[in-house]
């Protein structure tokens, strides 16, 4: 054998072992594609505040077609339709988030409102790694179903060691309503209730603020640690969009309008200037950013890792 036959010999073997794994998959069963599982997103996100830890928790979301009959009410349909096709919104549908908050003290386990319903809030605490009678105190920035629907679970307490912090504005509010879900899920609280006004304290570090409007009585929270600082804004803007880059934009479930729009601005102007983060209920999850001043309005800049570094 030469040895020019020699290495075509060599290379023709090296060729053909090559190409048998290809040659077996031609032959094998095809696999059947991945299951499709749907969009989603965590039911959790920690940061934190000083010496604090802050968790939002994500007890539920959902899709609300027709935005317009619920955010900007005074605007025309082309101004709407301007503002969402700039933020790369749809005009048609929004999606909707609720956000209660855990705020952990190092001394006290604090839930800032209770979802739609309990297993909402449960299963997005359970997955936080709380269980709900670890919860000392539930804070009720307000009366609204989507914000007290997780306290009561099957006719007993969600959280049964906890007792209870709300504005005294807002629960006289309600108290001669007759409103089926306060008497249902608020009332029988009532006698474990501790009352706020303007400036009050929760525990060492968490003080109420007035954020009247939205409701009679809506109150938002000042949380404070080792001079980080944070604010819980609950309601006082429903969307990162539609409520900031237009604060005097109508909103349907604002009770008093003009006076939740006044909010509004009080609000979003001190946190642009002194650069204070905030978690809004119904913001999109993880519901945490900034606000700078943009135009006539504000512009909301979702947290990215400035609260997760040491």
């Amino acid at each position: 054998m030469t040895p020019f036959q020699k290495h075509i010999t060599r290379r023709s073997a090296l060729l053909g072992a090559a190409a048998l794994p290809f040659a077996a998959a031609s032959v094998s069963p095809a696999f059947a594609a991945a299951e499709m599982l749907g969009a989603s997103t965590a039911k959790f996100n920690r940061v934190k505040l000083g010496s604090f830890e802050v968790t939002s928790l994500l007890a539920g979301t959902r899709t609300v077609p027709e935005p317009q009959s619920i955010f900007g009410m005074n605007a025309t349909p082309e101004e709407f339709a301007q503002a969402s096709s700039a933020a790369h919104i749809p005009t048609d549908k929004a999606q909707f988030f609720f956000t209660p908050t855990v705020v952990n003290t190092g001394e006290k386990l604090v839930l800032f409102d209770t979802g739609l319903n309990a297993g909402g809030i449960t299963g997005a605490l359970s997955a936080a790694g709380y269980s709900p009678d670890q919860i000392d105190t539930v804070v009720l920035t307000h009366m609204h179903g989507d914000h007290i629907g997780g306290m009561m679970n099957d006719g007993a307490p969600t959280f049964a060691n906890a007792d209870y912090v709300t504005g005294a504005a807002e629960f006289n509010a309600w108290d001669m309503a007759g409103n089926e879900g306060f008497e249902a899920k608020v009332r029988p609280m009532a006698e474990k209730m501790t009352m706020l006004d303007d400036g009050g304290s929760v525990v060492s570090g968490i003080t109420a603020m007035a954020a009247f409007g939205h409701t009679p009585g809506h109150m938002a929270y000042m949380l404070e640690s080792d001079g980080a600082q944070l604010v819980l804004g609950a309601d006082f803007a429903n969307h990162y969009v539609w409520s900031l880059a237009y604060p005097d934009w109508e909103v349907k479930f604002d009770r008093d309008k003009a006076m939740a729009a006044q909010t509004r601005r009080k609000l979003l102007g001190m946190m642009a200037a002194d650069k204070i983060p905030f978690i809004g209920y119904h913001m999109p999850f993880p519901a945490i950013g900034y606000v700078e001043t943009r135009n006539e309005g504000f512009h909301y800049v979702p947290a990215s890792y400035q609260m997760l570094m040491e």
